[in-house]
C-alpha cells in the first residue's frame, strides 16, 4: 500500500466519521433546522453593566414573566461561575412569521422600591441580554458615520430629570435556508474518484431554515391606557407602534404601570451557519492591533535571541578554557578561581523554606499545564464563544486532572533536595493540593460575600461551593497523592558535585539582588502586555475574546522568555559568588506578575473610569489578585526548572575538586 493510498483511506475515514456525526462545524453546536411555523423561544441572561461589573437576574426588575413560569435553562459549571443565569422569557416567535404590535403584559403600578431599583439600574447603565438559538441579540448604532455593534440593549435612559424605559422591542431574525450537512462527497484524484453517499434522515426533504443572526432595536413607546384594556398576553395592540430610536416617550413614575410590547421580522440572509458568529468577533481597528502585536513579538524574540547567544558564548568559552588546562594548571586555577566555580560546594545547598518552594513549583506546573492544554483545545475550536461556560469548565477539569503532575514534580524535587530521602512526601502532597486552591477559595469566599450582599447572580450559590469543595477533596487531592506516590518511587536527580557542611560566606554585592529580580520581569511582561489588553477588555468590557491560536503562540513565547531571563539572572548571581539562586530564579521570571498587577491597576484607573462604587473596585482588584497569583506560580516555575537544569548541566560539564 503506497503513501497516497494511505492518505485516501484516512481521508475517507474522516469523512465517514463527520457524516455519522452530522457535523462539519467544530466550534459551537450543530445547526438546528426549523420548519416554517416552528416555535422559537427567546431566553434571557443576567443584566450586566460595565459601570459596576455586578450582574443581576433579569427578573429582579418588574419585567413580564412567561405564562409557564420562570425556568432555568440547563447550565454548566462554567456558566454558574461566570454569573450567567439563563432563563426562559415571554418572547415567542414562529419561524418565518412576521408579527407586529404584540402585547406582552402591563405591570402592576410601580412601588417606591421598584421605582428606585429601576432608576438605579438605568443610572448604572445596565444592559438586557436576550438569546435566540444560542445567539446573543446584537444592536447597531451610528456614531460619527460609523456603525457600532453592541451586545444586548440598554434598560432605559435618563433625559434631564426623567427616566425612560425601553418597553418596545423590534427583533430582526436573520435566517438562511437549511443546508444538509450530509451531502454527496467526492474524494480522489484523476479517474479514480470515491463517492460517499449521503445519509438520509426522516424529514430531510421538508424545506427548513437556520437562525444565522439576531438583532434588536429598543424603543420607548407610550401606550394608550384605553387601548390596553382587555388585552391578553400575545394579543395585538390595536394601534400602530412606531419604533423610533431617536425619541423616547415612556417615562416611568411611581404608582404607574408599564406596558411591554414587541415585534419580530424574519429576513433571509446570505450568512451561512459557520459564519454566524462573525458579527460578534469583529473588532474595530483589528489590523492595527494585529500589526502592533506581531511587531512586539518580533522585537521580543530578537532581544531574547541576542541574550541567549551572548549567554551561550560566555559559558561555552568559560568551560572550554577550563577544560583545556592540564591537571596542575587546574589545581592552581582552583586556588585563584573567581566567579561561579567558587560556589561548587554550595550551589546545591538546600534553600530556605524548601517545602514551600516544592509546593509552589508543583502548583505552578499544574497551572501551566492547565493553561497550555486549555488554550490548545480552545484554539482548535472546542471552547468557542458559542459554547458558554465551556472554557471555565475545561480549565477546572484540566486543573484537577493535572494534580497528578503537580504531586509528582513537587515530591521528586523534595527528594532531590534531600538526596533521595522520601520522608515527608505525603505532607508535601497535601500542601500542594491545598496551597493554591486554598488561597483561591479564600479570595472567592470574600468576594462572594460582597456579591451575596448585593443580591447579584455573580455570587456563587452555596450548593455550588459545596460541589467545588467536594471536587477539590474527592478528585484533586487524591490525584495529587497518586502523583506524589509515583514521585516518591521515581529516582531522585543526582547532584554532580558534593555540598560542604559549612556554608560559604557570600561577598558583599554592589547592587541588591532583589533589584535585579524585580527588573527581570519587564522582558516577559513585554511579550504579553498587548494581548493582556484584549483579555482584560474581554473580561471587564463585555467583548468576545476568540484569538486563542495567537494566545497559544504568546504563551509559548512567554515560557521561552521566562526561561531565558531566569537563566541569565542565575548565571549573574553565580558569577558574583551568590549561590542562593533557588528562590531568586523563581521570582526572576515570576516577578512578571507584579507588572501585570500594576497594569491591572492602570487599567482600572484609565480604562474603567466609569467603574462605580467600592464594591465593584474591590471585586476587580480581588479577581486581578487571583489571576496574578496564578501567573506568578506558573512563570516562576518555568524560571526555576530551567535554572535548575542549567545549574545541574553547568556543574556536571566540568569537574572541580
Amino acid at each position: 500500500m503506497n503513501f497516497f493510498e494511505k492518505i485516501k483511506i484516512w481521508g475517507l475515514l474522516i469523512c465517514l466519521i463527520s457524516q455519522l456525526g452530522h457535523g462539519y462545524y467544530l466550534p459551537g453546536s450543530y445547526p438546528h433546522k426549523y420548519v416554517v411555523g416552528d416555535p422559537l423561544s427567546v431566553k434571557v441572561n443576567s443584566l450586566t453593566s460595565i459601570e459596576t461589573e455586578i450582574p443581576y437576574s433579569y427578573y429582579s426588575l418588574p419585567f413580564c414573566k412567561p405564562q409557564e413560569g420562570v425556568k432555568d435553562s440547563a447550565e454548566n459549571l462554567g456558566e454558574l461561575l461566570m454569573g450567567d443565569r439563563i432563563e426562559n422569557s415571554p418572547y415567542k416567535f414562529k419561524m418565518q412569521t412576521n408579527e407586529t404590535e404584540i402585547f406582552l403584559c402591563q405591570t402592576k403600578p410601580l412601588s417606591t422600591d421598584e421605582f428606585k431599583l429601576l432608576t438605579s439600574r438605568i443610572d448604572e447603565m445596565y444592559q438586557v441580554n436576550v438569546i435566540l438559538d444560542n445567539l446573543p441579540a446584537i444592536r447597531y448604532t451610528k456614531r460619527d458615520n460609523f456603525l457600532v455593534r453592541w451586545t444586548g440593549y440598554p434598560l432605559g435612559i435618563k433625559v434631564q430629570d426623567t427616566y425612560y424605559v425601553f418597553n418596545h422591542l423590534k427583533f430582526t431574525v436573520l435566517v438562511h435556508k437549511y443546508e444538509e450537512a450530509n451531502v454527496v462527497s467526492v474524494m480522489g484524484t484523476g479517474d479514480a474518484a470515491e463517492v460517499i453517499p449521503s445519509i438520509e434522515k426522516p424529514g430531510s426533504d421538508i424545506p427548513g431554515y437556520m437562525v444565522v443572526g439576531f438583532e434588536v432595536q429598543p424603543c420607548s413607546f407610550q401606550h394608550s391606557l384605553e387601548s390596553l384594556k382587555g388585552l391578553k398576553m400575545y394579543g395585538k395592540y390595536p394601534s400602530k407602534i412606531s419604533c423610533e430610536t431617536n425619541t423616547v416617550t415612556m417615562g416611568i413614575k411611581e404608582n404607574e404601570p408599564v406596558a411591554f410590547t414587541y415585534e419580530v421580522e424574519f429576513v433571509e440572509s446570505d450568512i451561512k451557519w459557520p459564519s454566524r458568529w462573525d458579527a460578534y468577533l469583529k473588532m474595530d481597528g483589528a489590523k492595527v492591533h494585529w500589526f502592533s502585536i506581531l511587531n512586539s513579538l518580533m522585537v521580543i524574540t530578537f532581544l531574547a535571541g541576542i541574550v541567549l547567544v551572548i549567554f551561550l558564548r560566555t559559558v561555552r568559552r568559560d568551560l572550554t578554557h577550563y577544560e583545556e588546562l592540564d591537571k596542575e594548571a587546574q589545581a592552581q586555577m582552583n586556588e585563584e578561581l573567581s566567579g561561579w566555580k567558587l560556589v561548587v560546594s554550595d550551589v546545591f545547598r538546600v534553600p530556605d523554606y524548601p517545602a514551600l518552594l516544592c509546593v509552589m513549583v508543583g502548583d505552578g506546573v499544574q497551572i501551566l499545564g492547565m493553561a497550555v492544554v486549555t488554550i490548545m483545545f480552545a484554539a482548535l475550536g472546542f471552547m468557542s464563544p458559542a459554547s458558554r461556560g465551556t472554557l471555565l469548565t475545561g480549565m477546572l477539569f484540566f486543573y484537577m486532572v493535572l494534580g497528578i503532575l503537580a504531586g509528582y514534580v513537587a515530591v521528586r524535587m523534595w527528594r532531590t533536595m534531600f538526596t533521595g530521602d522520601h520522608k515527608g512526601w505525603v505532607s508535601v502532597c497535601w500542601k500542594v493540593s491545598c496551597f493554591f486552591p486554598g488561597i483561591s477559595f479564600l479570595i472567592l469566599f470574600v468576594l462572594n460575600f460582597l456579591l451575596w450582599g448585593s443580591h447579584s447572580t455573580g455570587a456563587i450559590p452555596f450548593l455550588l461551593f459545596v460541589i467545588l469543595i467536594l471536587l477539590w477533596f474527592c478528585v484533586s487531592v487524591p490525584l495529587t497523592l497518586v502523583g506524589g506516590y509515583f514521585g516518591a518511587k521515581a529516582p531522585h536527580i543526582e547532584y554532580p558535585v558534593r555540598t560542604n557542611q559549612i556554608p560559604r560566606e557570600i561577598p558583599a554585592q554592589k547592587y541588591p539582588s532583589w533589584l535585579l529580580v524585580l527588573g527581570a520581569g519587564t522582558l516577559p511582561f513585554g511579550t504579553l502586555f498587548i494581548e493582556l489588553f484584549f483579555i482584560m477588555s474581554s473580561i471587564w468590557m463585555g467583548r468576545v475574546y476568540y484569538v486563542f491560536g495567537f494566545l497559544f503562540i504568546v504563551l509559548i513565547l512567554l515560557v521561552v522568555v521566562c526561561a531565558e531571563v531566569s537563566l541569565v539572572l542565575t548565571y549573574m548571581h553565580l558569577c558574583v559568588e551568590d549561590y542562593k539562586w533557588w528562590w531568586k530564579s523563581f521570582f526572576a521570571s515570576g516577578s512578571v506578575a507584579l507588572y501585570i498587577f500594576l497594569y491591572s491597576v492602570n487599567y482600572l484607573v484609565f480604562d474603567l473610569k466609569s467603574l462605580s462604587g467600592p464594591v465593584s473596585a474591590t471585586l476587580y482588584l480581588g479577581y486581578s489578585l487571583f489571576m496574578v497569583l496564578a501567573i506568578m506560580l506558573a512563570t516562576g516555575t518555568v524560571g526555576f526548572l530551567s535554572s535548575f537544569w542549567f545549574v545541574h548541566y553547568l556543574f556536571s560539564s566540568v569537574k572541580l575538586d
